[in-house]
């Protein structure tokens, strides 16, 4: 099963950075690869999400729930339903010396097992570029709001 870690240095508070990572219906309005994030249910510490993104061309759809552990800056998902056949990881916050960093996993399956030795590495690529672009989005939207209140 592939497993990806991509991590980014912030320049940022880590409560805000936080906000905006568990703001995940924003994600369509700075994420070019996010298509579609809605909240399907919301409780006290968890949501359970539908998600439609884009690699490369290609639609990935899936439906998660969310587990927000404010007191550490984590954020643990879990596929329900999906185009996957497993699709979960999570959301780590932690402060440093340089700012916030800011770590995105994610552990999946394509569920076909014939075709796993060849599709795995190319999918492993797509997921770790695509979690690149995500943290990506998110630092430039942050360091972009700090730079405009200076």
């Amino acid at each position: 099963m592939p497993y990806v870690e991509e991590n980014i240095i912030i320049e940022g508070a880590r409560d805000k950075i936080y906000e905006l990572v568990k703001d995940m219906e924003s994600y369509p309005k700075f994420m070019p690869d996010v298509l579609n994030v809605e909240v399907v249910e919301r409780n006290n510490h968890t949501t359970v999400t539908r998600w439609v993104t884009d690699i490369d061309g290609r639609k990935l759809c899936w439906t998660e729930r969310d587990y927000f552990n404010d007191d550490e800056y984590q954020i643990i998902y879990k596929q329900l339903s999906g185009d996957l056949k497993k699709f979960e990881g999570e959301w780590r916050l932690e402060s440093t010396n340089q700012g916030t960093e800011v770590t995105l996993t994610v552990d999946f399956e394509f569920g076909i097992p014939m075709l796993a030795p060849l599709l795995n590495p190319i999918l492993k690529k797509k997921v770790s570029q695509n979690s690149i672009n995500m943290l990506t989005a998110i630092k430039e939207k942050i360091e972009n709001e700090v730079e405009q209140c200076s």
